[in-house]
Parts: C-alpha cells; structure tokens; sequence
C-alpha cells in the first residue's frame, strides 16, 4: 500500500534516499511509474463501467457485485493518481483514509464473490436476499478498517503517498498485509473447494445426452472459468508490496530502490487486474465485436421503446352483452373469452 521512506520536497518534487548524494532520477523515475500504473488501471476501470453499461449487465446478482468492484478498484486508482505525499495535515490523512478505504472495498468484493460462488454452486444456496448484507459488509468493515489509523493520528507521509507512517510499522501490517494474505489463502481454497465439487457434479452427470444437464454444464464451467483467477491475480499484484514492507521493516534507513519500484509498479494495478480477469470472459468478447457494439449502442442511445408488463382490467359480461356478441358477426369463429356461463354458438358443418 505505502512506497518506501523516500524524503520529497514540496515545491520540485525532488528526493533523496536517506543520504544527500542519491541521484534524484529515482524519485522522477518512481513518480511516472506510479502514475501511470494508477492511470492504466483508471482507464481499465472506466472500460469496465462502459461494458457493464453498454450491454446492461447489471441485474443479477453476480453482475451487480462485479459493478460494485468496478466502482470500488476506480476510485482506488484515482488515490494512486492524485500525485506524490502530501505534507503532513489534513489531506494527507484523507488521502490515506480514501486509499486504505477503496484498496479494503476492492478486496471485500473479491471476497463477497468468492463468498457467494461458493454458497450457490457448494452449498446450493440462493444468494439473493443477501445482496444488502454484501453491500453492508463490503462498504461497512473497510469504513472501520480505514478511519482505526486515522483516529489514532498514524496517518501521514509515507514515501511517495501518504499512509500509516513508519513510525507504526506494526499498523501496517495489522490494518492490511496480515488481512490481505490471510484473505487471499481463504479464497484460494474456496475456489480449490469450488473446483473440486463442480468436477464431480460434471462426472455425475455422465450417461445419455440431456440438454438441459449438457446446458448447466457448460454453464457451470463458465461461470466458473474468469472468476476463479480473482485470488491470483491479487496474489500477484500484493507480493512485491509485501516483501517490500519486510525489507523496509527490518532495513529502515536502507531503502532498496528496486523494490520500491516494484511496489509501485504492482500495488496501484487492482483496477487493471480486474479488467483482466473481466477480459478472460469470452462471452463479452462475442459480444464487442464491431457489429455487436454498433447494435448495442443502437440500443443504448437510439431506442426508446419500452416494453412492459400487459395487465388486463377485469371484464364482466351479461346475458345482453353476450347475445349482442353473438350476432354481431356469424363468421367470425375465433373466441377471445370463455367462462363456464358461456355457451358457445354450433356453427353447423
């Protein structure tokens, strides 16, 4: 989450590593890189919310989750795109809490995804009514999580954002590394678990061809296939911050420039990561060729026709009514009501 203990100057943004004769490209080269791996998830971020706009995927339950994770990893890229550490103050601590806080909702989400796959295709739970208990819990427990430092004060600079200073190294690993890791390993053996019990049900449904069993196959594998890369993926981008944060732990005033940029290179990458994993779905794809996306924006943009539910009122008839039907037209043998006081008229041969 936090880059190393790099000292920055307000006015240049220029630095040094702990001594007055580091170079100061360092500190250039760390800044562009951190912005633009912020910026490449921001642009994975909004293609994502354009998608899920585009082709209206967002009725489910699945797809809302995966929405509110869009939303969750953009504004967390925004917070890796606001620029180098503030001063100590008030928006340094608010730049904390906002990164601490999105980089917890994203993680929630990844979680609550896991979470539900699980109960619907392990336990075969209907997960719906538990869709305002995932919002509670995914924007709730980050909320603690976020404002414990900053009612403690141990907010401040902390390299080249503003985070849980070094002075609380304990923090950092308390407030997010330990629950990271912790997380990502239950989720691992939830999808392990997952796997597991999908690969029996597709062996148990061996024997003479049902469509409808070879539909919730295919089905089962699909849903399946992107979401299960959610775990590695954050393994991968929170494995340099961590061993970063070790080395800075036991080496404090020994900053290893390479690893701090690898730290910034893979920390602000949730957003991006979760554009890839979105992109391993084939079906959206299909769905985005050019012919699909002008069809899709046809829709989007140029009709307004709006279908909905017929709802008829209730109709009575009488003994009059009915005669004067029946007279109306002679040929006409098609019959648009029927109750048991009607008697239908014998049209003869």
């Amino acid at each position: 989450m936090d880059s190393q203990n790099i000292k920055t100057t307000n006015n240049d943004s220029r630095c040094v590593f702990f001594n007055e004769h580091s170079e100061d490209y360092r500190c250039v080269v760390i800044l562009t890189v951190k912005r633009a791996t912020g910026t490449f998830s921001l642009v994975g971020c909004l293609f994502m919310l354009f998608v899920i706009w585009l082709l209206r995927r967002y009725h489910s339950l699945a797809q809302k989750m995966i929405l509110s994770l869009t939303v969750a990893a953009f504004f967390d890229s925004v917070a890796y795109v606001m620029g180098e550490s503030h001063p100590e103050g008030s928006l340094c601590d608010f730049q904390a809490w906002w990164l601490t806080y999105f980089d917890w909702s994203a993680l929630a989400w990844v979680c609550l995804i896991t979470l539900n796959l699980y109960l619907n295709l392990v336990r075969e739970i209907s997960t719906n009514r538990y869709e305002m208990l995932y919002h509670v819990t995914a924007w709730g427990v980050p909320l603690v999580m976020a404002s414990l430092p900053l009612l403690k004060g141990y907010y401040g600079p902390a390299g080249f954002w503003c985070w849980i200073t070094d002075d609380h190294v304990a923090w950092r690993f308390g407030i997010w590394y330990v629950p990271l890791f912790s997380l990502i390993f239950l989720m691992i053996c939830c999808y392990a678990r997952i796997i597991c019990v999908a690969n029996k049900r597709m062996q148990s449904w061996l024997g003479t061809f049902n469509p409808e069993r070879e539909r919730r196959k295919v089905s089962l594998a699909e849903e399946i296939k992107p979401l299960k890369w959610y775990p590695s993926v954050y393994l991968l981008v929170s494995i340099f911050p961590l061993i970063n944060r070790l080395h800075n732990a036991f080496y404090p005033l020994n900053p290893s420039f390479s690893l701090t940029l690898l730290h910034v290179m893979s920390a602000p990458l949730h957003g991006l990561a979760n554009a890839f994993v979105f992109g391993l779905d084939r079906d959206w794809w299909s769905l985005l060729s050019p012919t699909g996306m002008q069809l899709a924006l046809q829709s989007r943009l140029c009709d307004r026709t709006r279908i909905g539910e017929y709802h008829p009122g209730a109709v009575r008839y009488t003994q009059a009514d009915l005669a004067d039907l029946s007279d109306d037209d002679d040929d006409d043998t098609n019959v648009l009501f029927y109750s048991p006081d009607m008697t239908l008229k014998d049209r003869g041969p």
